[in-house]
């Protein structure tokens, strides 16, 4: 009997199957098409979420073989997808060590600073694909509420662009979007 994913595993689950869909739908010509990422290509996107965790994941004992994106990003995602699906299913009480994060179980590390990633990477790849994308306006606005206070470190630490001016009228996804330095009307 297989049990359902609790937690971490069931949120990285959804999320990975979400980016996931549009890994999947994209043509091998769509890799090359730019991302609202400065300097980003659809693949930069892909090649992002799959090579910073795996060395993230280090701090844990758990070292992941490199994936070739270039040569195959569906198949490099889906392998990733799979290899952090399986930390967070069964995490056997690992704790990741980070000199930025300092020490947290593993299934909490990964849930804290890369599931997150994923689903706003995701509007990346989804504009980059000519797609409109969907995070869920509550789930927006609560990660807008919680950022809000930490902006000067978030941007201090190199991660978020410049924050790009959105009415305060707008759908929470938008502010979002422009607070993390993206343009929401940004079109490839």
């Amino acid at each position: 009997m297989t049990s359902t994913p609790t937690g971490p595993a069931r949120q990285h689950a959804s999320e990975a199957a979400r980016f996931a869909e549009l890994v999947e739908s994209a043509a091998p010509g769509d890799w090359a098409r730019p991302a609202p990422v400065a300097g980003w290509t659809a693949l930069d996107v892909v090649r992002h979420l799959v090579e910073w965790p795996r060395g993230f994941l280090r701090g844990a004992g758990i070292d992941l073989p490199a994936l070739d994106v270039d040569a195959d990003p569906a198949g490099a995602w889906k392998q990733h997808a799979a290899d952090i699906q399986a930390i967070l299913d069964d995490p056997a009480g690992r704790v990741l060590s980070n000199p930025h994060t300092g020490d947290r179980p593993v299934d909490e590390a990964i849930d804290q600073f890369y599931t997150g990633d994923v689903w706003l990477h995701s509007w990346d790849l989804a504009k980059a694909l000519g797609r409109e994308p969907d995070l869920g306006e509550e789930r927006c606005a609560e990660a807008l509420a919680a950022m809000r206070p930490m902006e000067q470190m978030l941007r201090d630490s190199g991660q978020f662009g410049p924050a790009v001016p959105v009415d305060d009228t707008a759908p929470a996804q938008d502010r979002l979007m422009g607070f993390l330095g993206r343009d929401p009307a940004w079109r490839g």
